[in-house]
């Protein structure tokens, strides 16, 4: 039996273009062999969603987790954003708790890395900032790219706050990733740190350079000076 449509997936698709779709399946490779296969897209910007997630804040947690579990990209990505916006407007701990804990048992349906970035910072990060972060060493070690991701990416809301004492034990781990998406997501945590504390990030890469794939290394030294990025690339 076919699972009824919601209001809000009726309204979304409305706005469905294959044109866009099409550009997305290639560019998020969900193609035959790609790292996105199988997936399946409406054709939608993301401004879009944001702004229906804006008009929805509201949607309960069951309809929220129907869209969460969708076959369609961007109903994903739209429940993916309505928990972020339902943890960022709560006051209440437990609701915090609960936000989270929904988050993560449901990482299988966070399958790309845009779903991964806009994401995981604001509830993972957030969430984890003063509590125990050793799950994320778990994750760290997943079979699973997104997962690995996700982990990696969590950083991003600990970088942003000035709390560096993750992300170059976690880059380190993740040096020898096979996946490309790992090495531009910890090349691009490792740019974020050196924002914050340059010294520590050439400490990290003098012990890393010529170990790093060559991605992460152009990721992380992207705000560097021309002869500084020079020298480093120099050293691969």
């Amino acid at each position: 039996m076919n699972q009824k449509i919601l209001p809000i997936q009726q309204e979304l698709r409305s706005f469905a273009n294959e044109q866009i779709a099409k550009k997305s399946r290639t560019f998020m490779k969900s193609y035959k062999g790609g790292y996105g296969e199988g997936d399946f897209f409406l054709g939608l910007r993301v401004p879009v969603i944001r702004e229906m997630a804006k008009q929805n804040h509201d949607l309960s947690m069951k309809d929220t987790l129907v869209l969460v579990k969708s076959k369609y990209h961007e109903e994903r990505m739209l429940g993916l954003i309505l928990l972020v916006n339902k943890y960022k407007k709560s006051k209440i701990e437990k609701e915090h708790e609960r936000i989270y804990q929904v988050y993560i048992k449901h990482f299988k349906y966070i399958n790309n890395w845009d779903l991964v970035d806009i994401t995981c910072p604001h509830i993972v990060g957030k969430h984890l900032m003063g509590r125990d972060r050793s799950i994320l060493y778990t994750w760290v070690k997943s079979s699973d790219i997104w997962t690995r991701r996700i982990a990696m990416v969590t950083n991003w809301w600990f970088v942003r706050k000035g709390d560096l004492r993750d992300v170059f034990k976690m880059a380190k781990l993740l040096r020898n990733d096979e996946h490309d998406l790992i090495h531009k997501a910890v090349g691009w945590m490792l740019r974020e740190a050196g924002k914050k504390d340059q010294a520590q990030l050439e400490a990290f890469l003098k012990n890393n350079t010529t170990k790093m794939p060559r991605v992460m290394l152009r990721y992380s030294i992207e705000k560097f000076s021309d002869k500084k990025r020079k020298y480093y690339l120099n050293l691969k």
